[in-house]
């Protein structure tokens, strides 16, 4: 399958390009996406209010792009645009999905780096922008934090302490 000349394997997520995903910048320009029907999955996600937001999406797009391409209004969530430069779009999965994704990636050096910056860090934390749906994430149930650090900000009001 091409995809707008590139091959699917060549089709990458997030800053580190994970293989599989589809990546897109700031500008909402993408790598492409598939020519012919694609396969969905819905993310649950579970805001600061512990109000539940669930939404269907396209597989093959990062976490940060599904907040973002759908509107969800998760104050200072992905800061950076997915630059891997903060951590305000931590995600807190439940342990057998987090497993599952470990499985299929693994955590890089530099989203480690980032997670160490992340308020309410938990050993089941991801970031958004790193984290590709597939058809596996169907269902999925993730939560944001209580707060949002964005470590590029020395004074932000939003941030936690």
């Amino acid at each position: 399958m091409l995809l707008l000349g590139l091959s699917a394997a060549r089709v990458t997520c997030g800053r580190l390009r994970r293989p599989g995903c589809a990546f897109s910048n700031a500008r909402g320009v993408s790598s492409g996406r598939a020519l012919r029907a694609e396969e969905r999955a819905t993310i649950h996600f579970v805001d600061r209010d512990r109000k539940r937001i669930s939404v269907n999406t396209v597989t093959g797009v990062s976490l940060l792009d599904v907040v973002v391409n759908h509107n969800l209004d998760f104050e200072g969530f992905g800061a950076c645009e997915g630059t891997l430069a903060c951590s305000t779009c931590h995600l807190i999965f439940d342990e057998q999905i987090y497993n599952t994704l470990l499985t299929d990636t693994s955590i890089a050096d530099e989203e480690m780096d980032m997670l160490d910056l992340a308020y309410g860090l938990t050993p089941t934390s991801r970031l958004g922008c790193q984290v590709c749906v597939s058809k596996a994430l169907d269902g999925v149930i993730v939560r944001l934090p209580e707060a949002v650090t964005d470590a590029r900000k020395a004074n932000d009001k939003d941030s936690a302490p």
